[in-house]
């Protein structure tokens, strides 16, 4: 226990108006300058214990507490907060949610600041922890105007401002591209080369190989099984799936991916091609359906075209990008990928009618379509549902602007309830659902509203692999009912098990008359 910076000692947390435990007698163990991995499927527990490491439970998590915990040799549960922030650093899933300032550098600095540390310490605290970090660059902007890995970056840099014992990161790549990922390992490579103890609570786990020393899955609230990192590694993908948990080997998924580009970049407006060699991962062959029944359903005709398009936005910051032409065909699942700030977000508002294009123009059903066209014709499911639910109940959400007593609505209602497994919840408050349960709400709404175009924005952020496969079902049976489904994801194992097609707007950097 001395060597330790965390100590666990039959810790159990029930929240506040809760009926079942978060939390059941946690035993572990998590010694100086060891990498800890707490993994499991969504609902296990992991995000908890996390909060029960850095203090947030139960000091600002109520609930019911029992146990023993130490974090750095204190009682998180009665030790003033003051006292063991410059112990732990957090970092959380989404860092938007923990930044007090508008201001990169007043960022940087608010951690010592609220700590009473003279001007001339937080200035070389900054200035050091920025050039660490290798965010020197980033000083005295906006986060608002930053990219997803360079507002993690951030996150990070603010963490460690106080030169903690102890880092707890929580989901911290859910939101970041393959470039943004392999940067977030070298972080956490520097920080146990400093000596530092780190607790990551994950889904995605390829990224970790070698980094981590130790996993720690969870279930039902419980730790199910401890593993060192050689013995986890060498798990087969059957077992690794048995357990809830995404793939330690992404490189079938990146051949499988590499694969749909090159067919989409070939076949651009005609059906894509599937090799019967393509390797796949064993895991995802016993989770997937094959991909061949896909195509079946797709129209030779497309929904929507693009020609000679420049989307981007005007002003001090801004961004513009030429997109090589492009075809979206009802049954189609098209994976749109590229790394953070390569224009992902911008064209599909610009597909749904919600931006103009600067240039060129969008052909919907084969004419020319002006932007409130767009708009009749695609429904945005956005990153956070949370900002497009506004009704109180499920079935109410469903019918927003129809008429409720017409007995064909209500028929529909029932029907879409059903097929995105909704029955259930139909008298529900949007807000008290799931994040994958809102989502499908969402996605009900657009097909209530006989949307022909169907655009998903990271649907799955953030998901474990059951609700990650879920998802993917989705995209499948909407393709199959006719709709053209895009879906901008960072998601290496979804696009490579459900899209039919990959667009990789990074490849248009080549093309020299694209800027950003």
């Amino acid at each position: 226990m001395m060597t330790s910076e965390v100590y666990s000692d039959n810790v159990s947390f029930t929240y506040e108006h809760a009926d079942t435990p978060a939390l059941m007698d946690i035993m572990l163990s998590i010694p100086r300058g060891q990498c800890v991995v707490l993994c499991g499927a969504s609902g296990c527990g992991k995000t908890t214990y996390s909060r029960v490491v850095n203090g947030l439970v139960p000091q600002f998590f109520r609930g019911t507490f029992a146990g023993k915990q130490r974090t750095c040799g204190l009682d998180p549960s009665s030790t003033p907060i003051d006292q063991l922030t410059p112990l732990v650093g957090s970092v959380l899933q989404n860092p938007k949610t923990q930044y007090f300032n508008a201001n990169v550098t007043d960022e940087l600095a608010f951690p010592a600041e609220n700590m009473g540390l003279p001007t001339s310490e937080i200035n070389r605290r900054v200035d050091a922890v920025a050039e660490r970090f290798g965010i020197t660059g980033l000083l005295g902007r906006s986060i608002f105007h930053l990219s997803g890995g360079q507002k993690q970056r951030i996150a990070m840099a603010a963490a460690n401002i106080l030169d903690p014992r102890l880092v707890v990161l929580d989901e911290p790549t859910s939101n970041l591209d393959q470039t943004a990922i392999a940067d977030m390992r070298k972080l956490i490579e520097a920080m146990k080369a400093r000596g530092l103890t780190i607790a990551i609570a994950e889904h995605r786990l390829a990224w970790l190989n070698g980094v981590a020393d130790r996993y720690v899955v969870f279930d039902g609230g419980r730790i199910a099984r401890q593993y060192e990192a050689d013995e986890f590694l060498t798990l087969s993908p059957g077992c690794i799936a048995a357990m809830g948990l995404r793939a330690l080997d992404l490189g079938p998924y990146r051949r499988r991916i590499a694969e749909l580009e090159s067919q989409s970049d070939a076949q651009q407006g005609s059906s894509p091609r599937f090799d019967n060699r393509t390797t796949l991962a064993p895991a995802l062959e016993q989770s997937r359906h094959d991909l061949k029944t896909v195509p079946g359903h797709r129209s030779p005709k497309p929904l929507l075209s693009t020609r000679n398009l420049v989307i981007g936005y005007r002003g001090r910051d801004g961004f513009t990008r030429h997109i090589p032409d492009l075809e979206f065909h009802p049954g189609d699942i098209i994976g749109l990928m590229g790394h953070n700030g390569c224009g992902k977000t911008t064209l599909v508002r610009t597909l749904t009618g919600l931006a103009k294009p600067l240039a060129g123009s969008i052909t919907l059903n084969g004419r020319t379509a002006k932007p409130r066209d767009l708009t009749r014709a695609g429904f945005l499911v956005m990153q956070d549902v949370n900002y497009q639910l506004f009704s109180d109940s499920v079935r109410e959400e469903l019918m927003i602007g129809l008429d409720e007593t017409d007995p064909t609505v209500l028929a529909q209602t029932n029907s879409v309830l059903e097929d995105l497994d909704l029955t259930q919840v139909a008298d529900r408050h949007p807000m008290s659902l799931s994040g994958g349960q809102k989502q499908r709400v969402a996605i009900g709404s657009a097909l209530m509203c006989g949307k022909e175009l169907i655009i998903l924005d990271e649907p799955t952020s953030g998901l474990d692999r059951y609700h990650m496969e879920q998802v993917g079902e989705l995209l499948r049976r909407l393709a199959a009912q006719g709709r053209t489904i895009l879906v901008v994801t960072h998601d290496e194992e979804l696009a490579a098990g459900w899209c039919t097609r990959i667009i990789n707007l990074e490849r248009c950097r080549t093309d020299p008359a694209c800027t950003a």
